[in-house]
């Protein structure tokens, strides 16, 4: 072995080729609170509480907007796939030399299909992030501070008395019919 050998080994375990360098952590949503005298003592004497409401409301509209944006992903997709499908030539017609206008034609047919999935998917996809997100976010815990100390609260039961929580919960009943 030569020297060049050996300061190109050396190199492999050198710290700037073998330590990973990892990104700084994501602070947490939620921290935990002491579990209030309603809570499950089973669960433990903690509970994971969003710091303000604010911070609840922001967790919420970041939920929904990652469902809705990976939904449309998979209806484009599943649109594309529809309209290609709805489309295509009868099967005689492939037997014969297909023509410029059969593909020009095809490519309209493709195209108004496709807005027309996508726009009704669209909007059920909407409705579909709402209803996952509702669910587990009624029920998260928002710290609250009050006469006897700091205390957590479900989003349900805030809904009168903080605005955020009002602004999100209240829309969402009223659109959804509860």
């Amino acid at each position: 072995m030569d020297a060049s050998e050996s300061t190109k080994y050396e190199e492999d375990y050198s710290p700037s080729s073998t330590v990973i360098k990892f990104d700084r952590p994501i602070p947490s949503l939620r921290g935990p609170l002491p579990a209030s005298p309603s809570d499950d003592p089973s669960a433990g004497p903690f509970v994971l509480a969003f710091k303000d409401s604010q911070a609840w409301a922001t967790s919420f509209i970041a939920c929904q907007r990652k469902i809705v944006q990976q939904c449309e992903e998979g209806a484009r997709i599943g649109c594309a796939i529809n309209a290609s499908s709805k489309c295509k030539p009868p099967w005689w017609k492939i037997l014969s030399s297909p023509k410029l206008s059969d593909l020009k034609e095809r490519e309209v047919c493709e195209v108004r299909e496709m807005e027309e999935c996508f726009t009704a998917a669209k909007e059920k996809c909407v409705g579909f992030a709402r209803d996952k997100c509702l669910v587990p976010f009624k029920d998260a815990r928002i710290k609250v501070g009050g006469e006897f100390g700091v205390t957590n609260r479900r989003a349900s039961e805030l809904l009168d008395s903080d605005d955020c929580v009002k602004c999100i919960l209240g829309e969402r009943q009223q659109g959804h019919g509860n």
